[in-house]
């Protein structure tokens, strides 16, 4: 929903992140037994009726849920403790817990060599003409005789899948279905993100 701050109780302000947390709806529910993995699927933003195709209508009518615009499987342990049509909520997180957003960046378009990957370019003087802003030379000449794969070039930057994390939930507001997340999440305003438990500080917990 945007970025804000607010003020701790020792008086400093935090960058907080507002995200609308649900309510998600349980589309399906994945077991051991019959799929080989635990897993939930649950749905966000219901939409009209008409925007999904049949296909999808019949997949979320198994469940009795509304036409949902977002899909996702999260895997979990615990997921025979969830029932179809039920609603996760924002009350499944807690403040100060740890947690990992995903979502897609903001695309930038075509951008340069000095943008996309923060090359320095080349100086201002002696005899530099018109080349300022270049990535400089790609290749070895005659041995190897080609670019290799994965030279960093200009070209399109942005739009892909980030995952931030580690972030700290600041704090929870059930009444409205918000988190507060301390610091910046990849994406636009209005941008889809899925927030799930932080993974590496689970690991570290257990071990």
């Amino acid at each position: 929903m945007g970025m804000t701050q607010i003020f701790s109780d020792d008086g400093h302000a935090v960058p907080v992140t507002v995200l609308k947390a649900g309510p998600c709806t349980v589309t399906q529910i994945r077991t051991q037994e019959r799929d080989g993995y635990a897993a939930v699927q649950i749905g966000f933003a219901e939409v009209a009726a008409k925007r999904l195709n049949k296909p999808e209508t019949g997949h979320l009518k198994a469940s009795k849920a509304p036409a949902l615009r977002s899909l996702v499987e999260i895997r979990t342990d615990d997921a025979a403790s969830y029932s179809l049509g039920s609603h996760v909520k924002a009350d499944v997180f807690s403040p100060g817990e740890r947690v990992d957003v995903v979502g897609v960046s903001k695309g930038k378009g075509f951008a340069g060599a000095m943008k996309r990957w923060n090359f320095a370019g080349k100086r201002d003087s002696h005899g530099t003409e018109r080349k300022h802003r270049s990535p400089g030379s790609v290749n070895a000449g005659t041995t190897p005789g080609r670019v290799f794969k994965g030279k960093k070039l200009p070209g399109h930057l942005g739009h892909e899948r980030v995952t931030i994390l580690n972030l700290e939930i600041f704090e929870v507001d059930v009444e409205r279905s918000l988190l507060l997340v301390k610091g910046a999440i990849p994406g636009p305003t209005g941008g889809l993100v899925l927030v799930r438990t932080a993974i590496k500080a689970t690991a570290r917990k257990h071990a």
